[in-house]
């Protein structure tokens, strides 16, 4: 029989087909996206999870009239390779490239830019409310996890749109509970019974019928009460006692099902969310087994689902977190461990295995990851909070009013700060150097090698006053020996100077100080680690101006303006002082996806473009 999909070129060409074709399809679409992705690693096993789902909606709806959202959008592959990308998925978060998350500037299917979580259903009712202002006709679908469903942002969205009339719907894609017990006799009488034209025009018109007085109200909390019982166990009641209809669970990964639903409730209207049970790595025996792995396995080979793993060079910066973060909760029993859903992510889990009562994850969940960790440093403890550096930026209220503003001792972990790679413009952490350096009260700190990290943790540990800011990058470390090493603590506001030389002075941030020590090789110039940006170091600032350079090169992994650059500037006043100032960073944009190698080539954090532009200073 002759495949499907690459026949597929727009949602358009799906709409005549039958529930059997569709089947096949989906089936052709796990397979490719199997095939690509063990070349071209990517966010596998939720994409394999949504499928139907996502297949579903394109079937029903009239995309790109109609708008689909998707939370996150890492679980979107079907969507992109529907939408006219099947050929371009195959360089999927590539350089030049597709984004591997939904893009405004890449398709016009794609309606709402996403990476981060819970903005769904935000944003899908403000395109709704544009949609009855503008009518336009177009109905609006936010896709969205349980797991989003963690973050409060999702939460302010849901009691907004709930108390409108908006035509929205939303549709939960749930991965984490049983279907067997979800999925009965009884829930299918009920899905069948909810979703019935005859039902529902039915009910409008008795509702219709009993006007608007307080009979009408009453009888209408008393039906609410009764469904709500009946949904209980398949958590409806939570959304209809936020105004939005209730249908499901359904099962997502049965795509008559699917289809079938989505037509019933299309044109119902008002606030209605759609319940859907899916199996994450849904297709792909090795991603079904062990889902955590294959949310994003790296490389394998797609027929026996072997990971290729790459010899490591060196620890990562988050297992080097991880283990010594448990030795000094050994060591203290004040310390506890905080993170916004990425245990494993930041090496956490490590902490959780051995003393999980002094773990907290509180889901995808910043803005209370921080003012938690307040909490309890307020209360006595030593809290240490570890948030993705591009995902700290949801925070940056609760830093300052519940950390910085009380001078509370919370010890921020910014992990992937800096270039990070494929992820591309919405997870690049090249902006928390300039957003913190501004909040009085603050410490910011980058770790030159894993002994860095390791005593900036201890140091931090110690400190009581005012939030404690480590950042480090994504990968791999340095490489050196740090396990047997005992603890130092460091003098907040000391770097070290690394080279003593002639002309040109360097200042480099965290791991970019090793970078230009290698470039220099050979070289008459100076080299210092500032460690840290706030405060900074004067030893620093008095050899800047001691007479010796006719240029200072400033190297961070953050964007140039308002980091290490504007801080070496604002401080010497270059004008003055008589010195050029040169800059290595990311300039003013945002970075698009490629290998982290790539991205550094590209803003000049190389080996060989530090070395060119010190040669070129020192002429």
């Amino acid at each position: 029989m002759a495949l499907l999909l690459p026949t597929i070129n727009s949602p358009a060409d799906i709409k005549t087909m039958d529930i059997g074709q569709l089947r096949k399809l989906c089936s052709e679409i796990r397979k490719y996206m199997v095939e690509c992705c063990s070349t071209n690693p990517g966010h596998l096993g939720s994409s394999l999870g949504a499928v139907e789902l996502i297949v579903g909606m394109h079937y029903v709806f009239d995309t790109p009239k109609d708008n689909i959202i998707f939370d996150v959008s890492h679980q979107a592959y079907a969507h992109k390779i529907l939408t006219g990308r099947r050929s371009e998925f195959r360089m999927n978060r590539c350089k030049n490239g597709i984004s591997g998350f939904t893009c405004r500037d890449e398709s016009p299917y794609d309606a709402f830019g996403a990476g981060h979580a819970s903005t769904s259903i935000s944003a899908a009712f403000g395109m709704a409310e544009a949609a009855r202002i503008t009518g336009s006709g177009a109905k609006t679908i936010a896709f969205i996890g349980d797991g989003a469903l963690s973050g409060g942002l999702a939460f302010e969205g849901l009691n907004n749109a709930g108390g409108s009339n908006a035509d929205l719907l939303v549709i939960v894609n749930d991965n984490n509970i049983s279907i067997d017990r979800n999925i009965g006799a009884i829930h299918k009488h009920l899905l069948r019974l909810t979703t019935s034209p005859f039902y529902n025009t039915m009910k409008s018109r008795v509702w219709k019928l009993l006007g608007d007085g307080k009979f009408r109200a009453s009888l209408q909390k008393q039906v609410i009460r009764l469904k709500s019982n009946l949904v209980h166990h398949s958590g409806g009641d939570l959304f209809e006692l936020m105004g939005f209809r209730y249908f499901g669970p359904i099962d997502g990964n049965d795509i008559e099902a699917v289809v079938r639903t989505l037509q019933r409730i299309k044109d119902l209207g008002g606030p209605r969310v759609l319940h859907a049970i899916t199996t994450k790595g849904k297709g792909y025996a090795p991603a079904e087994e062990d889902q955590t792995t294959w949310h994003a396995p790296g490389l394998f080979d797609p027929l026996t689902g072997h990971r290729i793993k790459i010899p490591a060079r060196a620890d990562r910066w988050q297992d080097v977190f991880g283990e010594v973060l448990l030795e000094l909760a050994r060591k203290d029993e004040r310390i506890v461990g905080i993170t916004p859903a990425m245990a494993s992510g930041c090496g956490m889990n490590i902490l959780a295995r051995e003393m999980p009562d002094r773990f907290y994850d509180v889901g995808i969940a910043e803005e209370h990851a921080v003012t938690f960790s307040a909490g309890l440093a307020a209360g006595g403890l030593k809290p240490i909070c570890n948030i993705y550096s591009s995902f700290a930026q949801r925070a940056y209220d609760q830093i300052i009013h519940d950390v910085a503003l009380q001078r509370l001792p919370v010890v921020l972990c910014l992990d992937r700060a800096g270039l990070v790679g494929e992820d591309g413009a919405t997870h690049q952490g090249v902006f928390d150097l300039a957003a913190y350096r501004s909040i009085p009260n603050c410490i910011i700190a980058a770790p030159r090698t894993e002994i860095d990290l390791k005593n900036l943790l201890y140091t931090a540990s110690l400190h009581d006053e005012g939030p404690f800011i480590i950042r480090y990058p994504r990968g791999y470390a340095e490489g050196v020996q740090w396990r047997d090493v005992e603890f130092t603590r460091l003098s907040i506001g000391k770097g070290v100077q690394l080279k003593a030389g002639e002309k040109v002075a360097i200042v480099a941030l965290g791991q970019f100080a090793d970078r230009a020590m290698e470039a220099v090789e050979g070289l008459n110039v100076t080299v210092w680690d500032a460690r840290f940006l706030k405060p900074f170091d004067k030893e620093i600032l008095a050899d800047l101006r001691s007479g010796k350079y006719s240029a200072i090169l400033t190297i961070e992994d953050g964007c140039i303006k308002g980091g290490l650059y504007s801080e070496i500037c604002e401080s010497l006043s270059p004008a003055a002082c008589g010195i050029a100032i040169h800059p290595i960073g990311v300039t003013d944009e945002f970075v698009k996806q490629a290998s982290q190698s790539a991205q550094r080539e590209e803003y000049s954090l190389t080996f060989e473009k530090i070395r060119q532009k010190v040669l070129e200073l020192s002429n």
